[in-house]
């Protein structure tokens, strides 16, 4: 297809002149509760085992009609199309985005530059299940012969959340003993504190990178091997059998894995095309697809593909990826509300806000427009979480009672505990949590309302003035049938699709990271200038923390 994407300016259109002017209205969510007894109906949404209810938003039918007209303005069905296709819309790297196509189905037709995406995609699902299926039927052995008992992926950013979230997500659905660990720190804390529990003969290292030249992932790896090699007994060929028997390699240099010692057949391909925080669909999720086996990583796969095609059919006011990033742009942009909270009633998800901070964060973090012009309006907003019964008992204090306006995210699953009679203790648990879930949603909407009839003013005036809750904090709640590998597939893909749309709003490229690498650089001058006697000056405070380490090491 056409690689030419054009765009009309959302910042000068009628649209935006029109929710400029609606953001200054007072909004009071009671207000608007009290004056439609259907907004619930009105504002909500379902695609496949999600249903979202966003009437807790501060919008009305007028500004949803005018966000919707500022997405057609700004060409978000063609945006939609080229991303699926393989245009490049990564604009910075002259790049496509094509995670979609790693959840593409066999039978499925896509061509980049000549190459069968598809193909290419099928043949390396095959290779993980390949190589995932002799480490969970035992076939796999160490240097002594023993069989992997231990898996570790060694990775950094998505090569490592993506993966951890969807292992920790997903564990009731493994089926088998092999372990499987993630380490992320350079620093070495979780590398250390993790070989001093495992058997060198039985553990397997998966290096996850890319560019395989991550030095946060590339030094762990040498401190993995290290510990395998004092292990092995020292001979000819112990390196070469070590790294055979006890690493896998996953990125998109194939030089840099042969040089490193990676065995050709042991080396899982990544490509340009697949950005790191979207990229837990690739071999990356080789990890998920050890503990919970690969027709389960399927169906994840699966369930990702479900929310591209919702994505790419559905009507703009019933599309869920669609409306959440809609949302997040009148939060963010027009009302200043500019911190959004992750807040999931499962502990099961307990992984899914550091996800969702990098996936959102690191995309659209961004201060420029594709084209580099400066941006003189609100993008991103600062976005944190945590497990919802947690979070009540550490930061909801700022979310009922503090200063600042956030948006919050509430996700919960309907169903748990449900398949075994046996199970009656926990499912009153869970039931006690989908109440909270619910009730702090209300709370945070309505504050002290929430406890009388909205219109009765004279409770909310007699309250003491230190249990006062202020209320009109909006959220949307997302609630998932329940939580399998198909519903997590859809979720996460579901949030990669608000993270376009709110790019294809604001003109800015969510598949870039340029943010990152400075300090990559710098570190390097540092680190030099710590190892060595150097002439290096930086600034004074830089300079007198080095010399303090320097003369304490």
């Amino acid at each position: 297809m056409n690689n030419k994407l054009t765009y009309n300016n959302a910042r000068s259109s009628e649209h935006w002149t029109q929710l400029q002017t609606l953001a200054e209205q007072p909004w009071s969510l009671a207000s608007l509760f009290a004056q439609d007894d259907d907004r619930a109906t009105h504002f909500s949404a379902q695609a496949g085992a999600l249903y979202m209810d966003y009437s807790k938003q501060c919008i009305d039918e007028q500004v949803l009609m005018s966000l919707l007209q500022l997405a057609e303005h700004c060409e978000l069905s063609a945006r939609i199309e080229a991303l699926m296709q393989g245009a490049i819309v990564n604009t910075s790297e002259q790049r496509a985005a094509l995670h979609t196509a790693l959840r593409l189905p066999e039978t499925a037709a896509l061509t980049l530059e000549g190459q069968d995406v598809v193909a290419d995609v099928h043949q390396s699902l095959a290779q993980v299940a390949r190589l995932s299926e002799r480490v969970r039927r035992g076939t796999w052995r160490g240097f002594s012969g023993k069989a992997i008992t231990d898996v570790v992926n060694i990775g950094v950013g998505g090569s490592d959340l993506g993966p951890l979230m969807a292992t920790t997500t997903l564990d009731e659905w493994a089926d088998t003993e092999i372990e499987v660990h993630f380490v992320s720190n350079m620093d070495g804390t979780q590398l250390d504190n993790l070989l001093k529990h495992l058997n060198p003969e039985t553990t397997l290292f998966i290096i996850s990178s890319k560019s395989f030249g991550t030095v946060d992932t590339l030094s762990n790896a040498k401190t993995a091997l290290s510990w395998l090699l004092t292990t092995a007994k020292l001979r000819d060929g112990t390196e070469d059998c070590v790294l055979r028997r006890h690493f896998i390699g996953i990125s998109a240099n194939k030089e840099k894995m042969n040089v490193w010692g990676i065995h050709s057949d042991h080396q899982l391909q990544l490509w340009d095309w697949v950005g790191g925080r979207f990229s837990l669909w690739s071999a990356i999720g080789l990890a998920i697809a050890i503990r919970i086996g690969m027709p389960k990583f399927k169906a994840l796969l699966n369930g990702a593909h479900s929310m591209d095609e919702h994505f790419a059919q559905a009507d703009f006011s019933e599309n869920l990826p669609v409306l959440l990033g809609l949302l997040a742009v009148w939060n963010s942009t027009f009302l200043q509300v500019n911190a959004h909270t992750v807040l999931p009633y499962d502990g099961r998800l307990s992984y899914l806000p550091s996800y969702l901070t990098q996936l959102e964060m690191e995309s659209n973090g961004k201060s420029v427009t594709r084209h580099g012009k400066k941006i003189d309006y609100d993008t991103c907003p600062i976005l944190w979480g945590e497990i919802g019964s947690n979070a009540q008992h550490a930061f909801y204090q700022l979310l009922h009672q503090g200063t600042q306006q956030v948006s919050c995210d509430f996700i919960a699953c309907v169903r748990r505990y449900s398949d075994n009679v046996q199970n009656v203790p926990l499912q009153q648990q869970h039931e006690l949590s989908l109440a909270n879930c619910l009730a702090q949603s209300r709370v945070l909407a309505f504050g002290n309302t929430a406890v009388a009839n909205i219109a009765d003013t004279k409770i909310v005036a007699d309250a003491d003035k230190y249990k006062y809750y202020r209320g009109n904090q909006p959220s949307t709640t997302l609630l998932i049938d329940e939580l399998t590998p198909h519903s997590l597939g859809a979720l996460v893909a579901l949030y990669e699709h608000k993270v376009y749309v709110m790019a294809s709003i604001w003109d800015t490229n969510p598949f870039d990271q340029w943010g990152v690498e400075m300090g990559k650089q710098m570190a390097e001058s540092v680190h030099h200038a710590m190892q060595h006697e150097s002439d290096a000056q930086f600034d004074t405070s830089t300079d007198q923390l080095l010399q303090h380490i320097k003369q304490r090491a």
